[in-house]
């Protein structure tokens, strides 16, 4: 989803949406958010701890879903007024009207996330999720794996399965503008880098991929 559906990366447009709407002061706590970038982008941490730690002290370490609800939903329509590109909603529109069942796959979390494929026409949604405890409030614990990289794929082979769609009898596009989603790229039967980054520009021309802008 993010920066090959919408211009920008949409954690951080979330964090701060939900601060302004919800717990100004929090914004005392963005030192430690920038220092938990700093860790990732040491390689002391890695994406999911980031994510778990700016989750914790921007949006709280549990909330309760009557509270996030508005939120999501606000910032979903947020989303689709600011910062989607109409040329990705053309294909969506049309990759619909073909026929094919639309799955955003997506590293975001599935709080907003959803909301957001739901809005763009999406028929599911794959997402990195939050530990819903037994208080039945929002963790910032991520439950399972952060839907990235190879993750990303397994918990799509895990959607279908479950979904009980045989991969053999499936004809599959893959959408994404990282090279993280080679394996999802190789595995699928059309592979369309859209806006890609450099790395991906580089490994489509080796795998001979169309290329798509949608900027």
């Amino acid at each position: 989803m993010d920066k090959t559906i919408t211009r920008v990366p949409t954690w951080v447009p979330f964090l701060a949406y939900c601060m302004k709407r919800r717990a100004r002061w929090r914004i005392v706590f963005i030192p430690v958010a920038i220092a938990a970038s700093i860790a990732f982008w040491l390689k002391l941490i890695d994406r999911a701890r980031l994510k778990e730690i700016s989750h914790h002290w921007l949006l709280g370490k549990h909330l309760k879903p009557s509270s996030l609800s508005p939120l999501v939903e606000g910032f979903a329509r947020h989303t689709m007024e600011t910062n989607v590109l109409a040329a990705a909603c053309d294909r969506i529109a049309a990759d619909k009207a073909e026929g094919y069942r639309l799955v955003l796959a997506t590293a975001s979390n599935r709080m907003y996330a959803a909301a957001i494929a739901e809005q763009l026409g999406f028929d599911d949604c794959v997402a990195t999720n939050s530990i819903i405890g037994l208080d039945d409030r929002v963790h910032a614990t991520i439950d399972g794996s952060n839907c990235y990289g190879p993750a990303k794929l397994d918990m799509v082979k895990a959607w279908m399965a479950a979904a009980g769609l045989d991969r053999a009898e499936a004809h599959i596009r893959f959408y994404s503008d990282h090279p993280s989603d080679r394996p999802a790229f190789e595995w699928a039967d059309e592979a369309y880098p859209a806006n890609p980054s450099l790395k991906l520009r580089a490994l489509a021309a080796e795998k001979g991929w169309p290329l798509l802008d949608w900027r």
